[in-house]
Protein backbone atom coordinates (compact mmCIF):
# COMPACT_ATOMS: atom_id res chain seq x y z
CA UNK A 1 0.00 0.00 0.00
CA UNK A 2 1.47 3.71 -0.98
CA UNK A 3 0.57 6.70 0.20
CA UNK A 4 1.69 9.46 -1.41
CA UNK A 5 2.46 13.24 -0.04
CA UNK A 6 3.38 16.30 -1.89
CA UNK A 7 6.34 17.68 0.29
CA UNK A 8 9.15 16.24 1.99
CA UNK A 9 8.19 17.57 5.23
CA UNK A 10 4.67 15.60 4.84
CA UNK A 11 6.25 12.39 4.21
CA UNK A 12 8.11 12.53 7.74
CA UNK A 13 4.84 13.19 9.68
CA UNK A 14 2.93 10.42 7.55
CA UNK A 15 5.40 7.87 8.26
CA UNK A 16 5.23 7.80 11.85
CA UNK A 17 1.75 7.89 11.83
CA UNK A 18 2.10 4.39 10.78
CA UNK A 19 4.25 1.46 11.94
CA UNK A 20 2.89 -0.96 9.21
CA UNK A 21 5.64 -2.28 7.10
CA UNK A 22 3.61 -2.49 4.07
CA UNK A 23 2.77 1.26 3.94
CA UNK A 24 5.28 2.89 2.19
CA UNK A 25 5.27 7.14 1.95
CA UNK A 26 6.57 8.05 -1.42
CA UNK A 27 6.64 12.38 -2.44
CA UNK A 28 4.92 13.38 -5.33
CA UNK A 29 4.92 16.91 -5.99
CA UNK A 30 4.17 17.03 -9.28
CA UNK A 31 1.99 14.78 -12.11
CA UNK A 32 5.40 15.11 -14.12
CA UNK A 33 7.15 13.76 -11.11
CA UNK A 34 6.00 10.07 -10.07
CA UNK A 35 7.86 8.77 -7.66
CA UNK A 36 6.67 4.88 -8.86
CA UNK A 37 3.71 3.22 -10.27
CA UNK A 38 0.31 4.96 -9.16
CA UNK A 39 -1.72 1.55 -9.21
CA UNK A 40 -1.00 1.27 -5.29
CA UNK A 41 -1.88 4.11 -3.95
CA UNK A 42 -4.42 3.94 -1.15
CA UNK A 43 -4.12 7.56 0.26
CA UNK A 44 -3.29 10.67 -1.54
CA UNK A 45 -2.30 14.04 -0.54
CA UNK A 46 -2.29 16.00 -3.55
CA UNK A 47 -0.06 19.80 -4.29
CA UNK A 48 -1.89 22.57 -2.59
CA UNK A 49 -4.22 24.45 -4.81
CA UNK A 50 -3.86 22.16 -7.21
CA UNK A 51 -4.62 22.24 -11.05
CA UNK A 52 -7.50 19.83 -13.15
CA UNK A 53 -3.84 17.47 -14.43
CA UNK A 54 -3.59 16.88 -10.77
CA UNK A 55 -6.85 15.71 -10.20
CA UNK A 56 -7.08 13.54 -13.23
CA UNK A 57 -4.46 11.86 -11.42
CA UNK A 58 -6.98 10.10 -9.26
CA UNK A 59 -8.47 8.25 -11.83
CA UNK A 60 -5.14 6.52 -12.74
CA UNK A 61 -4.86 5.07 -8.87
CA UNK A 62 -7.41 2.38 -9.06
CA UNK A 63 -6.71 1.11 -5.10
CA UNK A 64 -6.93 4.67 -4.24
CA UNK A 65 -9.44 5.27 -1.15
CA UNK A 66 -8.92 8.40 0.22
CA UNK A 67 -7.49 11.96 -0.90
CA UNK A 68 -6.52 14.49 1.51
CA UNK A 69 -6.59 17.39 0.60
CA UNK A 70 -4.52 20.69 1.94
CA UNK A 71 -7.11 23.31 0.87
CA UNK A 72 -9.85 24.70 3.10
CA UNK A 73 -12.06 24.47 -0.16
CA UNK A 74 -12.84 21.22 -2.09
CA UNK A 75 -14.52 22.88 -5.55
CA UNK A 76 -11.47 21.62 -7.80
CA UNK A 77 -12.58 18.31 -6.73
CA UNK A 78 -16.06 17.77 -5.82
CA UNK A 79 -16.82 15.64 -8.90
CA UNK A 80 -13.67 14.64 -10.14
CA UNK A 81 -12.50 11.46 -7.80
CA UNK A 82 -13.69 8.01 -9.15
CA UNK A 83 -16.76 6.10 -7.02
CA UNK A 84 -15.66 4.87 -4.10
CA UNK A 85 -12.85 7.56 -2.76
CA UNK A 86 -13.40 9.85 0.07
CA UNK A 87 -12.70 13.56 -0.13
CA UNK A 88 -11.31 15.19 2.95
CA UNK A 89 -10.81 19.09 2.57
CA UNK A 90 -8.77 20.52 5.45
CA UNK A 91 -11.05 22.13 7.23
CA UNK A 92 -9.24 24.12 10.32
CA UNK A 93 -5.58 24.30 8.43
CA UNK A 94 -6.09 27.83 7.01
CA UNK A 95 -8.80 29.64 9.81
CA UNK A 96 -5.78 31.43 11.59
CA UNK A 97 -4.17 32.68 8.01
CA UNK A 98 -7.22 33.44 6.34
CA UNK A 99 -8.64 35.39 9.15
CA UNK A 100 -5.01 37.59 9.07
CA UNK A 101 -5.96 38.27 5.88
CA UNK A 102 -9.16 39.28 6.41
CA UNK A 103 -8.36 41.60 9.36
CA UNK A 104 -5.13 42.84 7.40
CA UNK A 105 -7.07 43.46 3.73
CA UNK A 106 -10.09 45.66 6.32
CA UNK A 107 -7.62 47.40 8.18
CA UNK A 108 -5.70 48.51 5.30
CA UNK A 109 -8.89 49.15 2.83
CA UNK A 110 -10.62 51.73 5.78
CA UNK A 111 -7.16 53.25 6.31
CA UNK A 112 -6.86 53.46 2.94
CA UNK A 113 -2.88 52.02 3.11
CA UNK A 114 -2.86 50.98 -0.44
CA UNK A 115 -3.42 54.99 -1.18
CA UNK A 116 -0.67 56.18 0.83
CA UNK A 117 1.67 53.32 -0.87
CA UNK A 118 1.08 54.85 -4.24
CA UNK A 119 1.84 57.83 -2.32
CA UNK A 120 5.20 56.98 -0.97
CA UNK A 121 6.35 55.21 -4.65
CA UNK A 122 5.99 59.25 -5.63
CA UNK A 123 7.57 60.78 -2.65
CA UNK A 124 4.67 62.28 -2.02
CA UNK A 125 3.64 63.47 1.79
CA UNK A 126 -0.81 62.91 1.37
CA UNK A 127 -1.81 63.77 4.44
CA UNK A 128 -5.35 63.30 4.88
CA UNK A 129 -8.04 61.94 7.06
CA UNK A 130 -9.18 58.21 6.86
CA UNK A 131 -11.81 56.31 8.14
CA UNK A 132 -12.14 53.72 11.29
CA UNK A 133 -13.04 49.86 11.71
CA UNK A 134 -14.39 50.97 15.32
CA UNK A 135 -17.70 51.71 15.07
CA UNK A 136 -18.24 48.90 12.15
CA UNK A 137 -21.05 46.72 11.11
CA UNK A 138 -19.33 43.79 9.72
CA UNK A 139 -21.75 40.77 7.73
CA UNK A 140 -19.69 37.80 7.49
CA UNK A 141 -21.13 35.54 4.83
CA UNK A 142 -20.13 31.95 5.35
CA UNK A 143 -20.38 31.02 9.00
CA UNK A 144 -17.69 28.41 9.44
CA UNK A 145 -14.27 27.65 10.98
CA UNK A 146 -12.98 30.81 9.02
CA UNK A 147 -15.36 32.53 9.89
CA UNK A 148 -15.78 31.85 13.45
CA UNK A 149 -11.77 32.51 13.39
CA UNK A 150 -12.50 36.29 11.41
CA UNK A 151 -14.77 37.14 14.04
CA UNK A 152 -12.71 36.35 16.89
CA UNK A 153 -9.77 38.37 15.22
CA UNK A 154 -12.32 40.97 14.07
CA UNK A 155 -13.83 41.32 18.00
CA UNK A 156 -11.11 43.48 20.10
CA UNK A 157 -11.65 45.76 17.03
CA UNK A 158 -15.05 47.38 18.27
CA UNK A 159 -17.00 46.01 15.55
CA UNK A 160 -20.40 45.02 15.27
CA UNK A 161 -20.90 41.81 13.46
CA UNK A 162 -23.55 39.45 11.95
CA UNK A 163 -23.23 35.68 10.28
CA UNK A 164 -24.65 34.31 7.44
CA UNK A 165 -24.80 30.96 6.26
CA UNK A 166 -26.25 28.71 3.68
CA UNK A 167 -28.88 27.77 6.40
CA UNK A 168 -30.20 29.84 9.31
CA UNK A 169 -29.36 29.06 13.01
CA UNK A 170 -28.85 30.20 16.37
CA UNK A 171 -27.68 33.66 16.31
CA UNK A 172 -26.65 32.85 11.98
CA UNK A 173 -28.99 34.31 9.12
CA UNK A 174 -29.43 32.04 5.80
CA UNK A 175 -28.32 33.24 2.93
CA UNK A 176 -32.03 34.28 1.57
CA UNK A 177 -31.82 36.94 4.12
CA UNK A 178 -29.17 38.98 2.78
CA UNK A 179 -31.20 41.49 0.19
CA UNK A 180 -32.54 42.34 3.70
CA UNK A 181 -28.83 42.42 5.53
CA UNK A 182 -26.69 43.97 2.67
CA UNK A 183 -27.87 47.38 3.70
CA UNK A 184 -26.99 47.75 7.24
CA UNK A 185 -23.09 46.17 6.45
CA UNK A 186 -20.53 48.40 6.06
CA UNK A 187 -18.12 45.96 5.31
CA UNK A 188 -19.12 42.55 3.90
CA UNK A 189 -16.80 39.35 4.15
CA UNK A 190 -17.28 36.66 1.72
CA UNK A 191 -15.97 32.92 3.35
CA UNK A 192 -17.83 30.82 1.38
CA UNK A 193 -16.83 27.68 -0.22
CA UNK A 194 -17.37 27.63 -4.19
CA UNK A 195 -20.20 25.56 -4.85
CA UNK A 196 -23.31 25.66 -7.44
CA UNK A 197 -24.94 27.86 -5.04
CA UNK A 198 -21.96 30.53 -4.32
CA UNK A 199 -20.87 30.45 -7.94
CA UNK A 200 -22.00 33.76 -8.96
CA UNK A 201 -23.46 34.90 -5.78
CA UNK A 202 -22.36 38.40 -6.08
CA UNK A 203 -24.25 39.22 -8.97
CA UNK A 204 -25.43 42.39 -9.82
CA UNK A 205 -28.24 42.56 -7.72
CA UNK A 206 -26.26 41.92 -4.84
CA UNK A 207 -23.93 44.43 -5.36
CA UNK A 208 -27.10 47.16 -5.68
CA UNK A 209 -28.09 46.32 -2.08
CA UNK A 210 -24.76 47.35 -0.66
CA UNK A 211 -24.99 50.71 0.68
CA UNK A 212 -22.07 53.68 -0.70
CA UNK A 213 -18.78 53.25 0.77
CA UNK A 214 -19.34 49.91 1.63
CA UNK A 215 -16.18 47.65 1.76
CA UNK A 216 -17.00 44.16 -0.45
CA UNK A 217 -13.78 41.47 1.01
CA UNK A 218 -13.31 38.06 -1.23
CA UNK A 219 -11.27 35.60 0.62
CA UNK A 220 -13.70 32.87 -0.68
CA UNK A 221 -12.88 32.00 -4.42
CA UNK A 222 -12.83 33.46 -7.53
CA UNK A 223 -16.02 32.62 -9.23
CA UNK A 224 -18.41 33.88 -6.58
CA UNK A 225 -18.42 37.29 -7.19
CA UNK A 226 -19.21 38.32 -10.84
CA UNK A 227 -16.06 40.03 -11.90
CA UNK A 228 -17.88 41.89 -14.67
CA UNK A 229 -20.61 43.40 -11.92
CA UNK A 230 -18.20 43.80 -9.64
CA UNK A 231 -15.67 45.93 -11.98
CA UNK A 232 -18.63 47.89 -13.28
CA UNK A 233 -19.61 48.74 -9.73
CA UNK A 234 -16.18 49.31 -8.50
CA UNK A 235 -15.66 51.71 -11.53
CA UNK A 236 -17.81 54.24 -9.90
CA UNK A 237 -16.56 54.49 -7.03
CA UNK A 238 -19.49 53.77 -4.64
CA UNK A 239 -17.92 50.54 -3.17
CA UNK A 240 -14.41 49.39 -2.57
CA UNK A 241 -13.38 45.80 -3.55
CA UNK A 242 -10.55 43.75 -1.54
CA UNK A 243 -9.61 40.37 -2.96
CA UNK A 244 -7.64 37.32 -2.73
CA UNK A 245 -8.98 35.47 -5.50
CA UNK A 246 -9.99 36.42 -9.04
CA UNK A 247 -12.16 34.72 -11.70
CA UNK A 248 -10.22 34.15 -14.19
CA UNK A 249 -7.02 33.38 -11.93
CA UNK A 250 -4.68 34.51 -11.85
CA UNK A 251 -6.29 37.72 -13.18
CA UNK A 252 -4.87 39.30 -16.50
CA UNK A 253 -2.54 42.21 -16.28
CA UNK A 254 -4.65 44.41 -18.63
CA UNK A 255 -8.13 43.82 -16.29
CA UNK A 256 -9.37 47.06 -15.67
CA UNK A 257 -9.76 45.43 -12.04
CA UNK A 258 -5.72 46.39 -11.42
CA UNK A 259 -5.95 49.97 -12.27
CA UNK A 260 -9.43 50.83 -10.31
CA UNK A 261 -7.78 52.92 -7.34
CA UNK A 262 -10.43 51.76 -4.38
CA UNK A 263 -9.23 47.98 -5.52
CA UNK A 264 -6.87 46.17 -3.50
CA UNK A 265 -5.48 42.51 -5.15
CA UNK A 266 -3.58 40.02 -3.40
CA UNK A 267 -2.63 36.77 -5.54
CA UNK A 268 -3.98 33.89 -3.57
CA UNK A 269 -1.87 34.10 -1.14
CA UNK A 270 -4.28 34.14 2.53
CA UNK A 271 -3.37 30.49 3.00
CA UNK A 272 0.14 30.75 1.54
CA UNK A 273 2.45 30.61 5.07
CA UNK A 274 4.79 28.78 7.00
CA UNK A 275 2.55 27.05 9.54
CA UNK A 276 0.27 25.84 6.21
CA UNK A 277 2.45 22.49 6.06
CA UNK A 278 2.89 21.74 9.99
CA UNK A 279 -0.77 22.57 10.47
CA UNK A 280 -2.25 20.31 6.80
CA UNK A 281 0.14 17.29 7.59
CA UNK A 282 -0.51 17.06 11.27
CA UNK A 283 -4.27 16.72 10.03
CA UNK A 284 -2.97 14.44 7.21
CA UNK A 285 -1.50 12.57 9.94
CA UNK A 286 -4.28 11.86 11.94
CA UNK A 287 -6.61 11.06 8.87
CA UNK A 288 -3.72 8.62 8.13
CA UNK A 289 -4.24 6.94 11.49
CA UNK A 290 -7.73 6.84 11.48
CA UNK A 291 -7.88 5.26 7.91
CA UNK A 292 -5.31 2.32 8.74
CA UNK A 293 -7.71 1.82 12.29
CA UNK A 294 -10.92 2.12 9.95
CA UNK A 295 -12.07 4.77 11.65
CA UNK A 296 -14.59 7.74 10.84
CA UNK A 297 -12.48 10.72 8.98
CA UNK A 298 -12.91 13.76 9.58
CA UNK A 299 -13.58 16.94 7.08
CA UNK A 300 -15.45 14.45 5.04
CA UNK A 301 -16.53 16.57 1.58
CA UNK A 302 -20.50 16.28 1.18
CA UNK A 303 -22.35 18.63 -0.80
CA UNK A 304 -19.05 20.20 -2.15
CA UNK A 305 -18.86 21.52 1.90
Amino acid sequence: MKIWVAHEYGSELLRAATARPEAVVEVMPAPGELPSDPDDVAFWVPPFLARPEVTALAHRMPKLRVVQLLSAGADAWTGRVPEGVTLCDARGVHDSSTAEWVVGAVLACVREFPSFARAQERGEWAYRRTDELAGKRVLIVGSGSIGRATEARLAPFDVEVTRVARRPREGVHGVGELPRLLPDADVVVLLVPLTPETRGLVSAEFLSHLRDGALLVNAARGPVVDTEAVTATARTGRIAYATDVTDPEPLPPDHELWRLPNVFITPHVAGSVPGLWRRGYTLAASQLRRFLAEEPLDNVVTDGY
